[in-house]
């Protein structure tokens, strides 16, 4: 992992999400090279849940037999290379995978059924981010969705807390949902749009 994807994600994976910042960033640069790839020549969706597993795990069933089930913990860690292969792989079916706070991809394809109740989101957004934001909410979880539209949201507390946009063109064609205080950091083509956890930060204009 470089330097540079320490701090563009500084603002996300920080001490204030209270979960391993290692496993959170590992999962957001996953959820990037999705975004970017996609699968089969085709756009791929799909929702990560980190941290708080057993929790995550209670409030969420399995759309189809785990295809992780069974497996080694080392061999599923977030790291792996070849485990990061599988997930993409895996990332065509629908449900979310669970992942834990040391970083280990304990279970896929699943349905999360935490209660919505309370929850607001912009129009536009669906099921993933839905589901997202309320196990984040119902949990100590962090969820990110990766979108079709190849933007990366995280979302925190049932909030929906940082954009990513992948691609540096996209970003004069995307107008973010965040409010109040945001910070906004450029790298190569990497765009991160954060509310603020500093006083670094701008109004949000929207």
């Amino acid at each position: 992992m470089n330097t540079s994807s320490y701090e563009i994600l500084s603002d996300i994976c920080c001490p204030e999400r209270n979960i391993n910042q290692d496993t959170l960033r590992e999962v957001i640069l996953l959820g990037l090279e999705i975004a970017r790839e996609g699968r089969e020549g085709k756009k791929v969706g799909t929702l990560f849940v980190v941290s708080d597993a057993e929790e995550v795990l209670k409030r969420s069933r399995p759309l189809i037999l785990d295809p992780l089930y069974g497996h080694p913990d080392h061999l599923k860690q977030i790291t792996n290379p070849n485990l990061r292969e599988t997930v993409k792989e895996l990332a065509l079916l629908d449900g979310a995978f669970v992942v834990d706070d040391s970083g280990v991809v304990v279970s896929a394809c699943r349905y999360i059924s935490a209660a919505a109740e309370g929850i607001r989101l912009p129009l536009g957004f669906g099921t993933r981010h839905m589901a997202a934001a309320s196990i984040s909410k119902a949990t100590d979880a962090v969820g990110v969705v990766v979108s079709e539209s190849s933007i990366v949201r995280v979302f925190d507390d049932g909030e929906l807390i940082s954009e990513i946009i992948p691609e540096i063109w996209m970003l004069s064609r995307y107008s973010h949902h965040l409010t109040g205080l945001v910070s906004e950091k450029t790298d190569r083509d990497l765009t991160v749009i954060s509310k603020a956890v500093s006083s670094k930060a701008t109004p949000s204009r929207h």
